[in-house]
């Protein structure tokens, strides 16, 4: 019998290598001047954001769906309609992202994977 395809959750190390990413994503937003309108969107404390962020994105890659089982289906885009999303914000939210996905141990090709990827989600969360 083949043995199963890894997933992209098993791929970049599982949960605290998500952990990981997500804490660097939220430090850099929070520290960046160019990410200072995104950042102003979020609470002042961000532990809640990185939390529902990590959540999510641990089911996102193939893991445990820990996101759905605490608070039901994502809906990103019916979520994030009660802020301006353009493409400013979009490309702001990409680029800490990007920093952060740089800084993390992964494959190439897992990095492109997942920089295409969430360019797509963050071009659907465009509301503006």
């Amino acid at each position: 019998m083949p043995n199963p395809p890894v997933s992209h959750f098993d791929q970049i190390g599982g949960e605290p290598a998500v952990r990981r990413l997500v804490d660097r994503f939220y430090d850099v937003m929070d520290a960046a001047p160019e990410a200072a309108g995104i950042r102003a969107m979020h609470p002042a404390d961000l532990d809640s954001s990185r939390e529902k962020l990590r959540l999510f994105l641990v089911g996102w890659m193939g893991g445990p769906a820990l996101y759905m089982e605490r608070f039901g289906p994502p809906m990103l885009r019916a979520r994030h309609l009660p802020f301006p999303i353009g493409e400013v914000e979009r490309d702001a939210w990409l680029a800490c992202m990007d920093l952060a996905l740089d800084e993390q141990e992964m494959s190439t090709v897992l990095r492109e994977f997942l920089r295409e990827r969430f360019r797509a989600m963050a071009d659907h969360m465009r509301n503006r």
